[in-house]
């Protein structure tokens, strides 16, 4: 499995613990960016980046970090086929996988808590969809996809 990740300046810090939490679990990591925490830039672009590599590469996941992880979320669910759920605990990611089977781990660097950081990447990584009645809602949001207003 390749990790695709991307933190705007405000959640670049972050960004390297949790590079170095994925290369501990022998993850290969791909790093979108931002590669400077002084240089202000814009998490849509980040956001967009991550999305795409995680919808063009099936099987694989994405992690995206910003200081909230609400402007990443609301970002990368824009991209279809890009199922992002930001996550600020360890249950809140174990049923983002089992109920609603996302790609993407938003993580919000200001409210996560570090000691928690591990076992919230872990547990989004190795938990797996449970199909079945949640199976029906997920596809009723991949047919909003293509909805017109």
């Amino acid at each position: 499995m390749i990790i695709y990740i991307g933190a705007d300046h405000r959640g670049f810090e972050f960004k390297g613990k949790i590079i170095k939490i994925l290369n501990d679990l022998n993850l290969k990591v791909v790093d979108a960016g931002s590669y400077d925490s002084q240089k202000m830039c814009d998490y849509p672009k980040i956001a967009l980046k991550v999305a795409n590599l995680v919808v063009k590469n099936k099987n694989n996941r994405g992690l995206l970090v910003c200081m909230s992880g609400i402007g990443q979320a609301i970002a990368a669910n824009k991209v279809k086929g890009a199922y992002a759920a930001l996550c600020n605990n360890v249950e809140s990611a174990k049923l983002s996988r089992q109920h609603n089977n996302a790609n993407i781990l938003v993580l919000g660097s200001k409210f996560v808590k570090q000691r928690e950081l591990k076992k919230i990447i872990y547990t989004f990584l190795t938990t797996e969809f449970e199909g079945g009645r949640h199976q029906r809602r997920v596809n009723q949001i991949k047919k909003m996809e293509n909805c017109k207003p």
